[in-house]
């Protein structure tokens, strides 16, 4: 039996941690943006609702890239493909080389999805929620794309590495 003590110390490294051993799927938000591809990773995706249809990622308030992307009208979420953990770091690295060989496609709307993933979702923004030091972006679907055939499932984030689904 766990005991919680109250008035722990909840500090970063701890619950980053706990909130570790949770794992997620990865995708890619994306949008052209004055002619740039502008883009970043998020491990925080999740679906809302199916009337509208809305999902959702949570965005640091630190990010850099956010302000640049929710100037776009559409952005594209792309979920992430289990041997696209590559694709994932080259996406949290430097700006200038996020998508440096990595093959894309743009709407006539300005979302971006990358061409090998599981899932491409174009989207707009549907409201922004402040919550701490992230905020919760919903988006607002307008088409889906999928590709139930690919093999190897989603990438997944858990205790701060990439991984796969196992039977």
């Amino acid at each position: 039996m766990t005991v919680f003590t109250t008035n722990q110390d909840l500090d970063a490294v701890r619950l980053r941690q706990a909130f570790g051993v949770f794992p997620s799927g990865v995708v890619a938000v994306a949008a052209e943006v004055d002619g740039a591809l502008v883009g970043l990773a998020a491990s925080s995706f999740t679906s809302v609702s199916l009337d509208p249809p809305l999902v959702s990622v949570s965005i640091a308030n630190t990010s850099k890239t956010w302000p640049d992307l929710r100037r776009s009208a559409h952005v594209g979420v792309t979920v992430l493909a289990a041997h696209q953990g590559q694709v994932c770091r080259q996406l949290a690295g430097p700006v200038a080389h996020r998508f440096d060989g990595i093959p894309t496609s743009v709407t006539e709307t300005g979302a971006v999805t990358l061409d090998d993933g599981l899932a491409m979702f174009d989207c707009s923004i549907y409201r922004e929620v402040e919550a701490g030091d992230h905020t919760i972006v919903l988006l607002r679907l307008h088409a889906v794309e999928h590709s139930p055939d690919q093999d190897g499932g989603p990438l997944v984030f858990h205790r701060s590495t990439f991984g796969r689904l196992s039977a």
